[in-house]
C-alpha cells in the first residue's frame, strides 16, 4: 500500500487526505483505496469517504443486473453450442462473470459493515 497523501480542495481550504477511490476494472466499479486503519481516520474524513462509497455502492446493482444479462446471453450460446472447445470458453466466461457478481455483492455490504462498526466507537 503506498503512503501518499493527496491535497483537496474544499470551499477555499486545502487539506491532506490518505486515501483514494481507484477504478477495479474486472467489478466495473471504483474502489477504497485507504492508506489507514478506519479508525485512525478523522470524522470528516470517515465522512466524505462514506459518502462517496455510498454514491458507488449505489451503482452495483445496476453493475450485476448487466453482468446477469451477459451471462443469459451467454447461457443460451452454450446451450446451442456444439464445439466443445467454445463450450468450455463459454463456461469459463460464465464463472468469471458469477465471481465477479458474488465479489460485487461482498463490496455492496462493505457499507454496512463500515456504517455498523462505527456506531460501535
Amino acid at each position: 500500500m503506498r503512503a501518499v497523501a493527496k491535497k483537496i480542495q474544499l470551499t477555499g481550504r486545502e487539506r491532506l487526505v490518505n486515501y483514494d477511490f481507484v477504478m477495479d476494472e474486472r467489478l466495473g466499479i471504483m474502489l477504497p483505496e485507504l492508506q489507514l486503519d478506519w479508525e485512525d481516520y478523522s470524522e470528516e474524513d470517515r465522512a466524505d469517504i462514506l459518502l462517496r462509497w455510498e454514491e458507488i455502492r449505489g451503482t452495483i446493482p445496476d453493475r450485476i443486473k448487466a453482468l446477469e444479462r451477459i451471462i443469459i446471453v451467454k447461457q443460451e450460446q452454450l446451450n446451442l453450442e456444439d464445439n466443445f472447445a467454445v463450450s468450455c470458453r463459454l463456461n469459463s466466461e460464465i464463472a468469471e462473470l458469477a465471481s465477479t457478481i458474488n465479489d460485487l455483492h461482498l463490496w455492496f455490504r462493505v457499507n454496512q459493515d463500515i456504517t455498523a462498526g462505527a456506531a460501535h466507537h
